[in-house]
């Protein structure tokens, strides 16, 4: 249970002492699950306004003094790296918004225990950018794409339908530059994109591109409908009607991903059942949001600021605190389709993709 307590520019944390803990248990919760992997969130804002993602009238954005500073997010990724933590992805918002990314990457590169930084990027400024960024130190890449079709690009995105062929360019570019796999994500709308299934898994005949269907999740203001989720397994059904030999894969350890792929093809399929069938026993994630508050579940709407008793000076143990009570606070799994989308939580563009 998390015991903090934050009154105007005063903030007391109360928890058994992390001094003499072990890495593991710092970012291992109640239910062993130890936390390697840690969602940073550079920005809140995007160029797309994608409709499962930023509500149709827009949200409110924090202050951009309520935000993370640059030496901020760093000291929080080296401390979250002391204990454990070797993997990172950056995350907005669109995170190539800001303008500063590359020195951030570049920070992020000199903590020697990271072994992974990816970015999740709506693909626009790839082919400008994805070079600086490889030399930078970024060593992974998912592209959101949710359409092949220019169309229904700009209606998903509310923007030009011609800046489908930049995301295509700059996912060429990636697959060029030697990042393999590309991974793509395409969040499964009925009536929106499930038609093009086939032209997806086509994408991966002669590129070794991961492309991911992931479930329609709920969140504030995205106009959540169940009838338009398409489930996993109705989404493989539909597959292998054009691909009847389309097999399963090995997954990687800690993967929110059920790999599948067609014989012959150098890529593969993806399916992040967030809604029919979690994951959450083997989730190892935790989530730095751009406001920085600490979310330990992309469900749970209970948050933990890093960033007030940052700026009023706490030390590493007292962070370490907070963050073990957060980790500890972390529940088995998430509330189920019936109930998420009657609770509480940010959109997702606030939490960060």
């Amino acid at each position: 249970m998390l015991l903090r307590t934050i009154c105007k520019n005063k903030w007391s944390v109360k928890s058994i002492s992390t001094k003499n803990s072990s890495l593991d248990e710092i970012l291992t919760d109640t239910f062993g699950r130890k936390h390697n992997y840690l969602r940073v969130s550079l920005t809140e804002r995007c160029n797309l306004r994608c409709e499962y993602c930023m509500p149709l009238k827009g949200t409110k954005l924090s202050e951009q003094s309520k935000l993370l500073s640059n030496n901020e997010i760093v000291r929080l990724v080296s401390l979250f790296a002391k204990y454990g933590v070797d993997k990172i992805r950056i995350t907005g918002g669109e995170p190539t918004v800001k303008k500063d990314i590359i020195q951030i990457v570049e920070s992020l590169r000199d903590i020697k225990t990271l072994k992974t930084i990816a970015m999740t990027t709506n693909g626009l400024t790839l082919t400008k950018y994805l070079v600086d960024f490889q030399r930078a130190g970024l060593n992974a890449l998912n592209v959101s794409l949710d359409t092949l079709q220019q169309n229904t690009y700009g209606k998903i995105t509310r923007r030009n339908g011609q800046l489908l062929k930049r995301v295509l360019a700059g996912i060429d570019l990636a697959l060029q530059l030697g990042f393999s796999p590309v991974k793509v994500n395409c969040v499964l709308m009925r009536g929106i994109n499930f038609d093009e299934l086939r032209d997806f898994v086509e994408m991966t005949r002669h590129r070794t591109i991961s492309y991911r269907f992931i479930e329609f999740m709920p969140f504030s203001m995205n106009d959540w409908d169940e009838k338009r989720m398409v489930p996993y397994k109705e989404a493989i059904r539909e597959i292998m009607k054009s691909y009847p030999n389309f097999e399963p894969c090995n997954n990687e350890p800690n993967s929110t991903s059920k790999m599948y792929r067609v014989p012959g093809f150098v890529g593969n399929i993806g399916f992040i059942s967030s809604m029919t069938e979690d994951y959450c026993d083997s989730c190892n994630r935790l989530r730095l949001m751009a406001d920085g508050n600490l979310k330990a579940c992309l469900f749970q709407n209970n948050e933990i600021s890093l960033r007030d008793p940052l700026r009023e000076g706490a030390s590493d143990e007292e962070l370490l605190d907070i963050i073990s009570n957060a980790v500890n606070d972390k529940k088995r799994k998430h509330a189920g389709m019936k109930n998420l989308p009657r609770m509480p939580n940010r959109p997702m563009i606030l939490i960060g993709g």
